[in-house]
């Protein structure tokens, strides 16, 4: 099915501004809140106009939208981000694999809706008035916890037990999420920390590291293990590299959260200078730097 273009949805042009998105937003989503309006088509113009301010209120998603269209937020053309659409029981929900992950409308028993890759409309709605509903209605409180994973936890997922309300609970953690994530088990939601790690720094699903090596090795070239997610690798490092230079290892970063593939890894070349030298080595680069001065362009 064809979606409208999300400008036109909250009715507002290209150009628009913070402000006028905000303003449109209230707009629409007080008009169509299913509290509010009664009609047929009310739970789906209200999940549209959250779609749309979810993707055009955020700087990336808007810039990523005005390139890409609807297309930036699906994978190879299927459903949102290559997650199967699911349910069980009155809640709507998605799946990737073993993990299934449910949202709960918070309205009439036995009511549910299906979000698909986007957030929770109602949680969109709460949250741009400040956790209360204008229309009186009961605020749905579901707990909410903490869990701290490290670095290698978060990129390749991880099964973890914690006490819920008394409960030992198992919860599956899967591969890709990051500082910030939050999943929804249906009764709880789990807010995830991740500890830095001393090695790899993550930008969205690409790793940076940096790797110190010999100044011979830039010099002269040859080979060395970087450490990647899933180990160690083997780097060929071509003569004359200079400072800094930024290799890449492609699928050797983070694996996408809501889709297919794996970021990249990013290793940048840090060319370390000895800080002593001994009798033999003072004499050599004596000579090395007597034959430079013999070049023009020598300073």
């Amino acid at each position: 099915m064809n979606k409208r273009d999300f400008y036109d949805v909250l009715g507002v042009e290209k150009k628009a501004s913070a402000a006028e998105l905000k303003a449109a937003y209230r707009k629409k989503a007080l008009e169509w809140h299913p509290d509010r309006n009664k009609s047929p088509e009310a739970e789906a113009k209200f999940k549209e106009i959250n779609e749309a301010y979810e993707v055009l209120s955020n700087a990336d998603k808007r810039a990523a939208y005005d390139q890409y269209g609807h297309s930036a937020f699906s994978a190879q053309g299927g459903p949102a981000s290559g997650w199967e659409q699911g349910g069980m029981g009155g809640q709507g929900g998605f799946q990737q694999g073993p993990f299934t992950y449910y949202y709960t409308s918070g309205g009439q028993q036995g009511q549910s809706f299906d979000f698909g890759d986007f957030s929770d409309p109602f949680e969109i709605f709460e949250q741009f008035f400040g956790g209360a509903s204008p229309f009186g209605r009961q605020q749905r409180r579901v707990p909410r916890y903490g869990l701290s994973l490290s670095f290698m936890e978060a990129a390749k997922g991880v099964e973890k037990e914690v006490l819920i309300s008394g409960k030992r609970k198992k919860l599956k953690i899967p591969a890709g999420v990051d500082e910030g994530s939050r999943i929804n088990f249906g009764d709880f939601y789990i807010t995830i920390d991740v500890k830095p790690d001393a090695v790899f720094k993550r930008e969205g699903s690409d790793v940076l590291v940096d790797l110190a090596i010999p100044f011979t090795l830039a010099i002269l070239g040859g080979e060395i293990e970087v450490p990647t997610i899933d180990g160690k690798l083997s780097l060929k490092v071509r003569p004359g590299t200079q400072p800094g230079t930024m290799v890449r290892l492609r699928g050797q970063g983070i694996p996408h959260l809501r889709g297919l593939g794996r970021g990249d890894e990013y290793v940048r070349l840090i060319v370390k200078l000895p800080e002593k030298l001994t009798a033999d080595q003072k004499r050599i680069l004596e000579e090395y730097r007597q034959v430079e001065k013999k070049k023009p362009g020598w300073f």
